[in-house]
């Protein structure tokens, strides 16, 4: 489990493809890193598996390297980096697996004042599980979104305004129009829209209606066929 609060920014130095698997070397200045925990990387939760001076290895899965932006990662690439987070610490973000729902383009950047609003397209089958001032990982980075398409259009995006302190310690000051970016949706808006399809009798509010009855009275509606 993760906050999506970008420790730091490491790099990519090797990358050897096992099939359809790859091997990934990241360069970075984490201490007391442990074989078998978990890190993120641009978004991705992976598995340290080897350690060195100054860098430490993971496995990227097939799936993972389909599903991510680190199908296309090469050897220099920047990445975000963070590791899991523990009980005793503070919740700054929101809570992210780092498990990637989809992958999104950057259609818009522009600048607003000091900070950059980015505007991203992902794909309408995900569109329910954004909310205006809910909270989205792009590459990594929790963020807060501000914007959203409406339901049922065809293009579906949202909108974040990254700030000075965000673009100076992650990779997102690094994106252009068109670029890819790992995206995960919030986990507790993926639950409510799961619970929301269902409504079987036995699942009964204490008031005596259904759970998608008591949802739909709070604003939660049940997902588009």
């Amino acid at each position: 489990m993760f906050t999506g609060l970008v420790e730091e920014v490491g790099t990519i130095r090797r990358l050897a493809q096992r099939g359809g698997a790859a091997r990934l070397a990241i360069e970075c200045s984490f201490q007391a890193l442990e074989l078998g925990e978990s890190i993120s990387v641009d978004g991705c939760c992976l598995t340290v598996d080897s350690l060195g001076a100054g860098q430490f290895e993971v496995d990227a899965s097939e799936e993972t390297l389909r599903r991510t932006t680190l199908g296309n990662a090469r050897p220099g690439r920047s990445v975000n980096l963070e590791r899991a987070v523990r009980p005793t610490d503070r919740l700054g973000g929101h809570l992210v697996t780092g498990h990637v729902d989809t992958l999104g383009t950057v259609s818009q950047i522009v600048p607003i004042g000091g900070a950059t609003k980015l505007v991203i397209g992902l794909d309408p089958a995900l569109a329910r599980y954004v909310a205006e001032k809910g909270s989205i990982t792009v590459n990594g980075v929790s963020l807060t979104i501000n914007g959203v398409s409406a339901p049922g259009d065809t293009q579906a995006w949202f909108d974040v305004a990254i700030i000075p302190h965000t673009q100076a310690k992650t990779t997102l000051q690094e994106l252009t129009v068109g670029s890819a970016v790992n995206l995960e949706v919030d986990l507790v808006a993926r639950y409510v829209a799961r619970l929301a399809g269902f409504s079987a009798p036995a699942e009964r509010s204490p008031t005596g209606g259904t759970l998608q009855a008591l949802l739909s009275t709070h604003g939660f509606g049940a997902p588009s066929s």
